[in-house]
């Protein structure tokens, strides 16, 4: 059983300026969506109790002889956030434009095809972060990445400058560009549209 007693109650102004900071916080790292942004700041953060540190020149030797195992302290209980405030957060980022689920999505696309993955996995990703279906059509219109270029530079940087020709080789090629998520349009490409 814990010894410690629960933190006193806060404020809903402290709660809402913790909620914003934190928001501030994250949105200043990286662009977030709204779905993703939500869920960070319904899910309470959570403070692990730090283990003293002990340097060796600290230790003597006979420390370790009588030393008996210490419990690990208790985790320090954390206040329950409240729906609300949360959608008061959301709504204050919307009206200031700090989330911007466009931007998001477009500064989505443009990374990941710099990391090498194609439309069809991204849009997937997008999906699984709850952008809505328009707005990734959108985000994918207003993209300027060449996905045939990039199937094609990704090839070459994994098989080397001359793609293999022969049946098997040019099956692993495929599978690896599938897996990155490119379309079966967009590998052919590689063939078609780029033969040396």
């Amino acid at each position: 059983m814990s010894n410690q007693s629960p933190p006193p109650a806060r404020s809903e102004k402290e709660q809402l300026n913790t909620l914003l900071a934190r928001a501030m916080r994250l949105l200043a790292q990286r662009d977030h969506s709204e779905s993703e942004l939500r869920r960070k700041l319904e899910t309470p953060p959570v403070f692990k109790p730090r283990q003293p540190s002990f340097s060796r020149a600290s230790r003597r030797p006979s420390d370790d002889e009588d030393a008996k195992p210490q419990p690990l302290p208790a985790p320090v209980p954390v206040e329950e956030i409240d729906p609300q405030l949360v959608e008061q957060i959301i709504d204050y980022c919307l009206t200031h434009q700090y989330l911007d689920d466009q931007r998001f999505t477009r500064s989505y696309i443009n990374s990941r095809s710099r990391r090498g993955y194609g439309p069809q996995r991204i849009r997937s990703e997008l999906v699984q972060k709850k952008v809505a279906k328009e707005t990734i059509n959108v985000g994918f219109e207003e993209s300027e990445v060449d996905w045939c270029q990039q199937a094609r530079e990704l090839a070459q940087r994994k098989f080397g400058d001359r793609l293999p020709t022969e049946w098997k080789e040019k099956a692993k090629v495929q599978r690896f560009l599938q897996y990155r998520g490119f379309f079966q349009e967009e590998i052919q490409s590689i063939y078609r549209d780029f033969e040396d």
